[in-house]
C-alpha cells in the first residue's frame, strides 16, 4: 500500500529534496507541500495523508501548535518533525504535543525513508543525536529556572499571542497568564516580553 505524505517546510530546497527522495520510493507518495503552519493544517484537512513531515520552525506557527491542530483535523496522521536543530528545546514540546518522530535534516536519504516506514508501522522514531540523554533534555530549561507552565506561556508570547489569547489557548485565567509571564521575565532577567523572548531564544529555549 502506498502512503500519502505531506511535506511542510518554508525552505524550497528542503521541499525539493524530500520530493525527489519520495519519488524514488514506491511505498511513499508525495501528496502535497506547504510553506506555513496554517497552509499545512488546511492541506492535511483536505488531503488526509498518512504521514506529515513537519519542519520545527515555520514562519507563522511553532511546530507544537501545528501538531495540536493537525491532531484535531486529522487524528490518524503520523507526524514526524524534521529539523536542523537537534538540541532545540522546541523538540521536547513537539514530542509532548504528539509528534510520532523527530529526525535531523542531515539524515541520509535511505535512513529517512526507513524511519518514515517505521513510523507508519506505529513506531516512535527519534534520531539518537536529538537530546540524547533524558537527564540532559531539559538542561536549557533547568538552567533558566523556568517551570513548564512559564515556558509554555513564554512560547505562546513568542508567537505573538496576547495575554487574553494565551489564556484562551492554555485554559488559564488572564491574571494567571500575567503572573507566569512576570515570573518568566524575572527569571530571565528581562525588562519586558520582547527582551524575554530574545533571551529565551539565545538560550535555545525557543
Amino acid at each position: 500500500m502506498t502512503a500519502k505524505v505531506v511535506v511542510v517546510d518554508d525552505h524550497p530546497v528542503v521541499r525539493d529534496g524530500v520530493t525527489l527522495l519520495l519519488r524514488a520510493e514506491p511505498s511513499l507518495e508525495l501528496a502535497g507541500a506547504a510553506e506555513s503552519g496554517r497552509a499545512a493544517i488546511a492541506l492535511v484537512s483536505e488531503l488526509r495523508p498518512e504521514l506529515v513531515l513537519l519542519d520545527l520552525r515555520l514562519p507563522d506557527m511553532l511546530a507544537p501548535e501545528v501538531i495540536a491542530e493537525l491532531r484535531r483535523v486529522h487524528p490518524a496522521a503520523r507526524i514526524v518533525v524534521f529539523t536542523a536543530h537537534g538540541d532545540h528545546q522546541g523538540l521536547l514540546a513537539a514530542l509532548d504535543a504528539g509528534a510520532d518522530g523527530c529526525l535531523l535534516k542531515d539524515v541520509a536519504g535511505t535512513d529517512l525513508v526507513a524511519a518514515l516506514r517505521r513510523v507508519l508501522h506505529g513506531e516512535r522514531v527519534v534520531d539518537p543525536r536529538i537530546l540524547p540523554a533524558p537527564g540532559r533534555r531539559s538542561d536549557a530549561l533547568a538552567r533558566s529556572g523556568l517551570t513548564r507552565r512559564e515556558y509554555e506561556v513564554l512560547r505562546l508570547a513568542a508567537q505573538g499571542q496576547t495575554n487574553p489569547e494565551i489564556a484562551e489557548t492554555t485554559g488559564l485565567t488572564r491574571n494567571t497568564v500575567k503572573t507566569y509571564l512576570q515570573s518568566a521575565l524575572h527569571k530571565l532577567g528581562a525588562r519586558n516580553r520582547v527582551e524575554a523572548i530574545g533571551k529565551a531564544s539565545e538560550a535555545g529555549l525557543l
